[in-house]
């Protein structure tokens, strides 16, 4: 009877665990603190460090177990997918807040399914064929280890509340037992929190990068200093090393969403152009991937280079929540090589909707690296309460693409023609294919493609589109669950909102020459981006300095959009980073959390986070308080 994760039970022993504790009796925890004590305790029965990656499914599934919980395969499969190569404490975070918790009562009613007598009981033969032949099967050797356990079994029969009751009990357990293994180790203790990724100075952590939720040291909690102090710093009686925090308060206005520094490109109109389409995806586990694109200017001339959500139309009613979401583009110049990129700017200023730059560029070939700060393109838990039809089937028999689902595609088609000529070629159908398939087509399934569907100069018109579709709902007599397929990976829910991808468009001006500019590749965030991103936040932010712990600065950058603070560790020793949010007002962060932690390697630096106002038109106050401890 495999459940979700089994957070429930996980969740169901922090205060308990935690109260036992005599150190937890001094402080006073959040649930939040609370939860996150718990997933590091989890975490470390498995791994060393929480510095180590989850580098496969079986780690995964028993790293889960630790906390609790019982995952099944379908549960894994999930969060590692065949694109999967590492998962680390942050994603394992993420897993457990977002699974449906697996209760007694869910267990329960799963099992009186089964009980035909309903008189708390199941033959073995009957559990051993239901488990072993439905839904998520279970191996022969696994319903043995069920019916072999002498305290729920007798008389060939299971007495399945007996067992709830034993699961329920053997995964708080096993949660308590990881807590109380992390209260006696010193040296765990003085860890503390998980990391965010491994790190180096090469590639730094991904703005956009999962959250990375922990908690403080239950003897070294404190409250949140006040606002308008600017440094505190304490040395709890349990601390084995230093502890030191540091405040930084900002007011922000409500949004104007104008920079007059941003030229219009109404004034640039005489200049040359080019422009390309792209587009932001969220991935199951949080992760956003985009396009990549590579530029050519053939002399140095002064650019106007612009980035905005792309607007498509929508059926009434369908809102178009990929409008309100931030976008930014990293201009890098190539110097010699790929691999060698110097950063030269960012769009950082901002026409409604739109952010810009505007500036001097030499010849040569720069990278232009899209990106958004994940604080409005997040995963949403929506009800849907109509799963909108894709297709019918008419009076004549024939099937036909409904208009919802026509309108959707119109768009999909839209967001993939990169280039805007209202035709797609094979480079711009072969990122469609990578995003919904994870294959590419090659020249021979490309001249088929266009021997049985409209083209124009070999590239596959609109209509051409529309009738691959209809093969493709054809071939499998009206189910649409290949259809579907497609729709979830461009970011469509089952009403067809799109709600999980941000189309944008980029838009290059050039006074001296025509610029180029094409799409490379489409991947998550790079060492490049990461590396372009503490190097701005370093470069334009401000910089404070740990009173006690000199070798910790963070790095604060204010725009009229956004705040991002970069965290450099400079001594030779990992440290922890205790986030607090809480004295906030009207912020929204990527991470989706008020209180957290980050680990921070030697000798390397990191985001901390991305904070926005959660509405623009009020007022937003950002007072974060950053607490190190070694």
């Amino acid at each position: 009877m495999a459940s979700s994760t089994g957070s429930n039970a996980f969740l169901s022993s922090q205060k308990a665990a935690v109260s036992e504790s005599p150190r937890a009796k001094k402080s006073q925890y959040s649930e939040e603190e609370t939860f996150y004590v718990n997933c590091r305790a989890a975490y470390l029965t498995v791994f060393k460090s929480s510095l180590e990656n989850i580098k496969s499914k079986e780690q995964l599934c028993l790293v889960l177990q630790q906390a609790g919980g019982n995952p099944s395969q379908k549960t894994v499969n999930k969060y590692w997918t065949p694109q999967t190569t590492a998962l680390n404490f942050d994603d394992f975070c993420i897993i457990l807040k977002k699974e449906k918790p697996a209760t007694k009562t869910d267990l329960l009613q799963a099992f009186l399914k089964l009980d035909k007598n309903n008189d708390g009981s199941i033959l073995h033969a009957e559990l051993h064929k239901i488990l072993t032949t439905r839904g998520e099967r279970m191996t022969a050797d696994e319903v043995n280890a069920i019916t072999k356990l002498a305290d729920v079994n007798s008389g060939g029969k299971l007495d399945y509340k007996k067992f709830c009751n034993l699961y329920m009990a053997t995964n708080e357990q096993c949660c308590k037992t990881a807590l109380e293994k992390l209260e006696v180790d010193t040296r765990v203790m003085r860890q503390q929190f998980g990391s965010q990724v491994e790190i180096s100075t090469e590639g730094a952590t991904s703005p956009i990068s999962k959250p990375s939720p922990r908690t403080t040291r239950k003897s070294d909690h404190k409250a949140t200093p006040k606002r308008g102090e600017n440094r505190t710093s304490s040395r709890p009686s349990s601390a084995q090393g230093c502890k030191a925090s540091i405040s930084s308060t900002m007011s922000m206005g409500a949004s104007s969403n104008k920079n007059s520094k941003l030229i219009e490109p109404n004034t640039v109109k005489e200049w040359q152009c080019a422009q390309s389409k792209g587009c932001f995806y969220l991935e199951e586990d949080g992760t956003i991937i985009s396009h990549r694109y590579r530029m050519h200017l053939l002399q140095k001339s002064t650019v106007c280079i612009t980035i905005k959500p792309l607007s498509l139309s929508q059926l009434e009613g369908k809102p178009s929540p990929w409008l309100s979401v931030d976008t930014a583009l990293y201009v890098l110049k190539e110097n010699e090589s790929q691999e060698n990129l110097q950063l030269v700017s960012l769009t950082d200023q901002q026409n409604k909707e739109m952010y810009g730059w505007k500036g001097e560029l030499g010849s040569g070939f720069y990278w232009l690296l899209p990106f958004t700060t994940g604080c409005r393109l997040k995963k949403v838990k929506k009800q849907i309460t109509r799963e909108v039809k894709l297709v019918y089937r008419g009076e004549d028999g024939e099937l036909g693409l409904t208009k919802e689902f026509r309108t959707a595609l119109s768009n999909i088609f839209e967001m993939i023609d990169l280039d805007g000529n209202g035709l797609l070629s094979l480079d711009e159908y072969n990122f469609f294919e990578l995003r919904t398939s994870g294959e590419k087509c090659d020249e021979e399934a490309w001249a088929i493609c266009k021997e049985n569907f409209d083209t124009k100069k070999n590239e596959l018109t609109r209509q051409g589109f529309m009738d691959l579709n209809l093969m493709e709902a054809n071939d499998r007599e009206g189910d649409p669950s290949d259809l579907w397929v497609t729709l979830l990976s461009l970011g469509f829910n089952k009403a067809l909102e799109m709600t999980e991808a941000c189309p944008f468009v980029i838009d290059i001006y050039a006074e001296k020459c025509k610029p180029r500019i094409k799409p490379v590749h489409l991947e998550a965030n790079s060492g490049q981006l990461n590396k372009a991103i503490c190097k701005s936040v370093v470069n334009q932010g401000e910089a404070k300095v740990m009173d006690g712990c000199e070798s910790v600065i963070v790095h604060t950058y204010r725009s009229e959009a956004r705040i991002t603070s970069v965290i450099e560790n400079m001594s030779e020793n990992k440290v922890i980073i205790h986030v607090n949010n809480e004295q906030s007002k009207n912020c929204i962060n990527n991470r989706g959390l008020n209180i957290f932690a980050v680990e921070v390697a030697p000798k390397s630096m990191m985001v901390c986070q991305h904070v926005m106002p959660l509405n623009e038109q009020e007022e937003w106050i950002y007072n974060c308080t950053h607490s190190v401890l070694l």
